[in-house]
């Protein structure tokens, strides 16, 4: 029984070790990606490339304010929080800043701006075997089957069998009822994919397909799957945007303001965790333990999904690490009443626990619900803050609820750490 609860102590321990050598080496590496007050950026001027004596006014800024929203589900998707898009009326173009890809010395802006820029939209048409290009791909015949429009979701998906990567559609009626009856139509006939005039794919028809749903084939890998299906889902522009002036962005706190924030957190990491050693001492040290490992997971996880590190995102962070704080102190003290009142240690943990898991679940939940509401109501910075925000409250109750107790349950069969006075206790 000994031995088994040192090996839950040591796996729990080592989890935890390998998660911080994993985000060291993140942070080495540069690929967390920092805002714009940090590291700086991209500015540029985006202008419609139309002819703008063949619209009215009105329609040339309805035109705007709708790529101004599309841009910013382009971008969200993305996971670029920290963004400014901005329409200049007078001059009818669109102002947008967005900071440094994470860890690219040589970042390509212009491409990326004409990524965002393009109009997107997508369509299914019927071939004409006699209309190619000089490599045999397929232009467009105008016979449009469905389009973008009639799309009402689209997501990244692999095909078990063959293990390639594709984009499925979720077709609306309209959608549904044309697909059908085209799909019944050309059996043993190609339908071409495009994006604007640009072919995807152009997969043979080999059945009557009535469930609305389709599918792109040809994705090269994950990354260009789901950028499609988040193009698809953003819509598409009411027409091309042209980046007509790219500079660069000077960062407006500096690496020197970052380096001094992260310094005053990590000082003030230590002091809570001398808090809790104090106060609570062995369960102190173990929460010590635990809330390092929820550090370095939250440390890991926004660098694995590209979310840009803001002032608000990093004080996200830190609410979800005083999330994990406030956790372990409900947990203790209930665990230090039962101690009083006579329990054993093995009862005290579990009834502890038993006794402050719905006052833990509903404060994180409460949380958890304010960072979902800010992040669909929200744009900007405020989705970074609520992404890190719930990013840190899921892992602050996970590690909480299951590190914890674990090494926790564990001490309690070792027989040196069975003295009452180690748990806060006369």
């Amino acid at each position: 029984m000994r031995r088994f609860s040192i090996v839950k102590i040591v796996v729990v321990i080592l989890v935890i070790a390998v998660c911080a050598y994993l985000a060291y080496n993140e942070i080495k590496n540069n690929n967390i990606r920092t805002g714009i007050d940090i590291r700086g950026g991209v500015y540029a001027v985006l202008e419609p490339d139309i002819d703008k004596s063949s619209l009215s006014a009105e329609e040339i800024d309805r035109g705007l304010e709708s790529a101004q929203t599309i841009l910013g589900k382009r971008l969200d998707a993305k996971n670029l929080f920290d963004r400014s898009i901005n329409i200049d009326s007078v001059n009818d173009r669109i102002i947008i800043e967005i900071p440094w890809a994470a860890g690219e010395t040589d970042f390509n802006a212009q491409e990326q701006l004409d990524e965002l820029g393009r109009t997107a939209l997508l369509t299914f048409q019927e071939v004409d075997h006699d209309k190619v290009d000089e490599f045999g791909r397929y232009l467009p015949t105008g016979k449009i089957v469905i389009q973008g429009t009639q799309v009402k979701d689209a997501y990244a998906a692999v095909r078990t069998q063959e293990g390639d990567w594709i984009v499925v559609l979720e077709l609306d009626k309209s959608g549904v009822e044309s697909f059908a009856e085209a799909t019944g139509r050309l059996v043993g006939e190609p339908i071409a994919i495009f994006m604007d005039d640009q072919l995807i794919s152009a997969p043979r028809v080999s059945q009557k397909i009535s469930d609305g749903s389709a599918i792109i084939t040809g994705m090269a890998d994950a990354t260009e799957a789901n950028e499609l299906a988040a193009t698809i889902r953003s819509g598409a522009l009411p027409f091309r945007m042209v980046a007509t002036k790219v500079d660069s962005i000077s960062p407006q706190l500096g690496e020197g303001a970052m380096n001094v924030a992260v310094k005053a957190g990590i000082v003030g990491f230590i002091l809570v965790c001398l808090f809790m050693l104090l106060v609570y001492r062995l369960p102190g040290l173990i929460a010590d333990i635990a809330l390092f490992g929820l550090a370095v997971l939250t440390l890991l996880l926004v660098a694995w999904t590209g979310i840009s590190i803001t002032l608000p995102g990093i004080g996200g962070i830190i609410l979800a690490i005083g999330m994990g704080v406030d956790a372990n102190c409900i947990i203790y003290e209930r665990i230090k009443e039962e101690l009083r009142e006579g329990k054993t240690l093995g009862a005290a943990v579990d009834q502890g626990f038993h006794c402050a898991f719905t006052a833990v679940v509903d404060s994180n939940v409460t949380t958890l619900i304010t960072a979902v509401v800010l992040y669909l109501v929200g744009s900007g910075p405020i989705k970074g803050f609520a992404m890190t925000l719930g990013i840190g409250v899921i892992l602050s109750f996970i590690t909480t609820i299951t590190a914890t107790k674990l090494m926790l349950q564990g001490v309690l069969d070792i027989s040196i750490f069975r003295n009452k006075w180690l748990y806060g206790v006369k």
